[in-house]
């Protein structure tokens, strides 16, 4: 059986970024998969499911509120090794046409006040688990750390 194309990346070398995972080509259309990853795998601890969570909830939002991408997002989500998230965009995109967007969205986590959204039971099936201020901590040291002056070693997957 052949390997997936997320496991053919070199794992060792990854570090936090923002990546084209693969490209899909339906009919005439294609999807950007994006590999928004925020820890360094295998090196530094992985986010617990409160925060990968909570980040779901808010990029989400925001993503599907946002006025340029709105009608372009097909899904975003976490990984199951907690280390990031995937964004699947309509069209053929790179990097660095998305950054803008991602440290928009990294933003809006850091300072999001209130009531999460989707924590309720009737919205979600485990809204219990969720940490508001662990996710703005890590968004704000993605932000800070990768986003604010991102280079192209972090828009490209490592050879």
């Amino acid at each position: 059986m052949e390997k997936i194309t997320s496991f053919t990346i070199d794992h060792i070398k990854l570090q936090p970024g923002i990546y084209v995972s693969r490209k899909d080509h339906i009919g005439e259309e294609c999807v950007t998969t994006f590999d928004i990853r925020m820890t360094s795998p295998n090196e530094e601890p992985v986010m617990n499911t409160a925060e990968l969570h909570t980040i779901e909830h808010l990029g989400a939002t925001f993503l599907r509120n946002d006025p340029e991408v709105s009608d372009r997002v097909i899904y975003f989500g976490p990984m199951g090794c907690r280390t990031g998230f995937y964004l699947l965009l309509a069209g053929d995109l790179e990097s660095e046409e998305i950054v803008e967007l991602v440290r928009r969205m990294f933003l809006f986590i850091r300072d999001f006040e209130g009531e999460v959204p989707g924590a309720a039971a009737r919205d979600c099936g485990n809204y219990l688990d969720l940490n508001l201020n662990m996710a703005k901590y890590l968004a704000n040291k993605y932000y800070t750390g990768v986003l604010e002056h991102i280079g192209r070693d972090r828009l490209v997957y490592p050879e």
